[in-house]
């Protein structure tokens, strides 16, 4: 990313080449350039071991749209036939630029084999994992998931937003990470969830609450306008949504 730069950014480029010795750097991608003539100072202010394979002008219509955690997911009203669009329109840029004429040079990744202990196969044997997945909370890895399989846990999945109580064969629950400020006033609202969710809290099953699945068991969360929701209250606590000032 050039912005702002011009023969900064040749530097910070040389900077990285040399930084390390185990691994090859063979050229620069100059992204969001300003005009033909930033790309060309950018150039030129490389060396002859590094040269520019492409000068990317900034264009709106192929960047991905973001918010506060960087992430708006195909999923959310409107966004998958949006995201397609724009993927499409940054390979059309890319193939116009001459990039792909480039990737013959590159030489296949070599990785370094790496001793991995299975994990032990029968350690969650008879524990059947919740875990909560809609569009308040998806930040759950799947190798996270399969280890808890491999282990013997079964998984099952619920909404905290839709449903009204946590499956009934659950004995340990996963809230991961999500947008629960997005969807502050309907899990807010489900209150058969909230005092489902209470009761597996009170007969002291395991909880893992991570990031967003965190503030949903505080008291309330604070929304981005300001709104403050009640949450499941399984802790003390207020999470409040803050602008880029803090």
């Amino acid at each position: 990313d050039v912005r702002a730069m011009a023969q900064t950014a040749a530097a910070i480029a040389v900077g990285l080449k040399n930084y390390r010795t185990d691994f090859d750097m063979i050229g620069m991608i100059a992204n969001k350039c300003g005009s033909n003539y930033h790309g060309k100072l950018v150039r030129e202010a490389l060396p002859a071991d590094l040269p520019m394979w492409a000068a990317l002008k900034r264009e709106e219509n192929v960047e991905l749209p973001e918010r506060h955690l960087g992430l708006v997911q195909p999923s959310e009203d409107g966004q998958e036939v949006l995201m397609n669009e724009r993927i499409d329109a940054g390979a059309d840029m890319l193939e116009a630029s001459g990039i792909l004429d480039q990737i013959g040079q590159l030489e296949p990744v070599a990785f370094q084999s790496q001793r991995i202990e299975p994990p032990p196969s029968k350690a969650l044997e008879g524990v059947t994992v919740a875990i909560a997945r809609d569009e308040a909370f998806s930040f759950a890895y799947a190798a996270n998931i399969m280890l808890l399989q491999d282990m013997g846990a079964s998984i099952v999945y619920f909404s905290p937003t839709h449903d009204t109580t946590i499956p009934p064969e659950a004995t340990a629950l996963w809230l991961p990470g999500g947008y629960p400020e997005l969807h502050a006033k309907a899990l807010s609202e489900n209150s058969r969830m909230i005092s489902s969710l209470r009761r597996f809290h009170e007969h002291d099953n395991p909880i893992l609450a991570e990031c967003g699945g965190f503030l949903y068991c505080m008291e309330t969360l604070v929304d981005l306008h300001g709104t403050e929701w009640a949450m499941s209250s399984l802790m003390p606590g207020k999470g409040a949504m803050k602008n880029k000032a803090g």
